[in-house]
């Protein structure tokens, strides 16, 4: 939005005062903002067909290399070697995934957090596995937490 916000005030089209304007509107609005905010300043330059020109301008280009790179995808897929890049790939994700969820959980692994941690994991098990729903998952494990938590003192994270 900030090299539209430059090009447009640059050239006259618009001032900063309706640029917060298209900002607010395009940040108001649900879906992508960056797209909300073409058609607001598509609608402000020329109404409704500056509007639709903006939506097709904004969204037809990716959509296109969206489509060039699912079909891609799918003919490459039968390569045996794509294949075993891609299981790779997932591979390094995952072992991404599970050294930055230890580091996270480190501290709380330590000896003086672990009971409290124990019980939260332990009842928050219990409570999937009993098919709760995940807002009543949160919720609960939240309160224990503040009622375990409430005393205890706060984590040491330093090494």
């Amino acid at each position: 939005m900030e090299l539209l916000r430059r090009t447009f005030i640059a050239n006259g089209c618009i001032d900063e005062a309706a640029h917060a304007g298209l900002v607010a509107v395009s940040r108001l609005t649900p879906g992508t903002n960056i797209l909300a905010y073409c058609v607001a300043l598509g609608w402000a330059l020329h109404r409704w067909a500056g509007a639709l020109v903006a939506v097709v301008a904004a969204s037809l280009p990716a959509s296109l290399v969206v489509c060039v790179l699912a079909g891609a995808l799918v003919r490459v897929q039968d390569y045996p070697i794509v294949r075993i890049l891609l299981a790779i790939g997932v591979l390094v994700a995952t072992v991404l995934v599970l050294a930055s969820a230890g580091s996270l959980l480190r501290p709380y692994a330590r000896r003086h957090a672990l009971i409290r941690s124990t019980i939260i994991a332990v009842v928050a098990a219990v409570m999937f596995l009993a098919d709760v729903t995940p807002v009543r998952i949160l919720l609960l494990s939240a309160a224990l937490g503040a009622i375990i938590g409430g005393s205890a003192q706060p984590l040491d994270t330093a090494e």
